[in-house]
């Protein structure tokens, strides 16, 4: 009998009622079903625990911040009440499709030189893909890919738990901590690729980074004094990108 490792799905939420049935129904769904929600929620006013007090699974585990946290501590913070092989990580808005986790697990058990798989994934409009981000993704050891065009969408991660034992997210961050912590421990594992599409991602109104153009940039410019390194020019087209989005939307047009 092939005993099939624990995942553990990270669920981090902070007033995430709207989107929070889908999300949840797309863990439970999976046609992979030896899981854990680890559901954090941070510090929440809304009706998101009336909402996840629905479903009546075990395999659901609360916590509750008294304070709210930066995203990242609270990722750090869910994290360390995980129990699996193996993390993932499904923000409130997103969601899996019905293989995600059984492609994913079946690619690190074949595949025993890889730490961590990632995989394309649908942007969703309004309820309606506008676009799939894919191409072939570069894999194994892939620091000097990601800091030129960093292409990781983390509600498409599968990663072994144990590399959690030697590095964190870093907790001063609140928009580009997977960005940061992807890109160095991308120095040491070998990161596996799927063309698959196995994740939707959602644009809105109320995404962080659209809302905080800003802190994003600075967090950006953080990094790379930090690292002593330059951003890339798709990253700061992107920026420009959002400071553009901003901007038209104060003046109304």
């Amino acid at each position: 009998m092939i005993i099939k490792p624990t995942v553990s799905v990270i669920v981090n939420c902070h007033n995430g009622e709207t989107y929070l049935k889908k999300c949840i129904n797309s863990v439970i769904s999976q046609s992979y079903k030896n899981w854990e929600i680890i559901f954090f929620d941070n510090n929440s006013t809304d009706s998101s625990k009336k909402i996840l007090d629905k479903f009546k699974d075990k395999r659901i585990k609360y916590f509750f911040s008294p304070k709210k946290l930066n995203l990242y501590h609270a990722r750090n913070h869910a994290v360390s009440k995980s129990k699996g092989k193996y993390i993932c990580f499904l923000d409130t808005d997103d969601y899996w499709k019905k293989n995600k986790i059984k492609k994913q697990i079946d690619f690190l058990r074949k595949n025993k030189q890889f730490n961590l798989i990632y995989s394309n994934y649908d942007i969703l409009k309004n309820n309606k893909t506008i676009k799939t981000y894919s191409s072939m993704m570069p894999q194994g050891k892939i620091y000097d890919n990601l800091k030129d065009e960093y292409c990781i969408g983390i509600v498409t991660v599968c990663l072994e738990r144990k590399i959690f034992k030697k590095y964190k997210f870093n907790n001063k961050y609140n928009i580009i901590g997977d960005f940061e912590f992807f890109l160095k421990i991308s120095k040491k594992y070998n990161f596996g690729y799927q063309k698959d599409s196995l994740a939707c991602y959602r644009i809105h109104k109320n995404n962080y980074s659209i809302k905080k153009v800003n802190l994003y940039l600075k967090e950006l410019s953080d990094w790379s004094k930090r690292n002593n390194e330059s951003l890339s020019m798709n990253l700061r087209i992107f920026i420009v990108k959002l400071f553009i989005k901003k901007f038209i939307k104060k003046l109304g047009m």
